[in-house]
């Protein structure tokens, strides 16, 4: 599921390649990725509106269309934004014809993304909901350490916790956690204030890596222009069960009793 670094990647393409063109006409080939809106409206809400930017928040793309409301799409596992290019028309759910002749689609495998279209209130609810972003300068070690510190809950399902911190999921949260020597399985209220900092600095440096290498790809994820990211190479705990940990050449562990997901830690590194 693309998380933080895989969003930030196409939303930052798409603001460089799309800010200011009008939209002249929408198709909707697949409406059950809609949410807050259908088939009929979304075409008459959308066309002929100019986007004003392109951004992302939490594991969303946000496109700004000004008085004419924001599409916020969600890509979760098989999701896709592309600009131009030839999808595969049958997993082309929605289609963006630009006035410059361009096309933006929403291409979904599996069709498990959304695509919402919010007013200004729906989208201050949406945005009100989700926690503070990781790389925010506002978030200080001291606010994440009391969002951590908090909870008895595990310290891995805390990052991934939209509702506490925005964008971070299974892949970054992993990596992170290696990066900052904690056991996964640690309870927030156990962390020590120099811990939770150590970890914040982890998850940051983690997060602007993988944005540097454009995400990563093990299938799934494209960006706006089909690329796959480049930060799978990097991986040091992720996807690494049973490998040396690349810090001591202990045996990583892994597990799914963690919340069903992938765990993966150093029975050494990590105490």
């Amino acid at each position: 599921m693309p998380e933080l670094p895989e969003t930030e990647t196409i939303a930052r393409d798409l603001d460089a390649a799309i800010r200011g063109a009008r939209v002249v006409s929408v198709d909707v080939a697949r409406a059950d990725v809609l949410r807050e809106t259908d088939a009929k409206a979304l075409p008459r809400a959308v066309t002929g509106a100019v986007i004003t930017g392109v951004a992302r928040r939490a594991k969303s793309i946000v496109m700004d269309l000004g008085a004419s409301g924001r599409l916020v799409c969600t890509p979760r596992f098989t999701g896709a934004l592309l600009l131009d290019g030839t999808p595969d028309p049958r997993y082309t759910c929605l289609t963006f014809d630009l006035e410059d002749g361009r096309r933006l689609r929403y291409h979904d495998v599996r069709r498990l993304g959304t695509v919402a279209h919010l007013n200004a209130t729906g989208y201050a609810q949406w945005d009100g909901s989700l926690g503070p972003e990781p790389l925010d300068p506002a978030l200080t070690a001291a606010r994440f350490a009391a969002i951590l510190r908090g909870s008895t809950r595990a310290v891995k399902t805390l990052l991934m916790d939209q509702r506490r911190l925005a964008g971070v999921g299974n892949i970054y949260a992993n990596e992170a956690l290696w990066h900052a020597r904690i056991r996964p399985v640690t309870r927030g209220a156990r962390l020590s204030h120099a811990a939770a900092h150590r970890l914040l600095h982890a998850l940051q440096l983690v997060l602007r890596d993988s944005i540097a290498l454009r995400g990563t790809t093990f299938r799934d994820f494209r960006d706006a222009y089909g690329g796959r990211g480049g930060y799978a190479a990097r991986l040091a705990a992720y996807g690494r069960g049973g490998l040396p940990c690349l810090r001591c050449g202990a045996t990583l562990r892994a597990t799914h009793a963690l919340e069903g997901r992938q765990t993966v830690w150093c029975p050494v590194c990590q105490r």
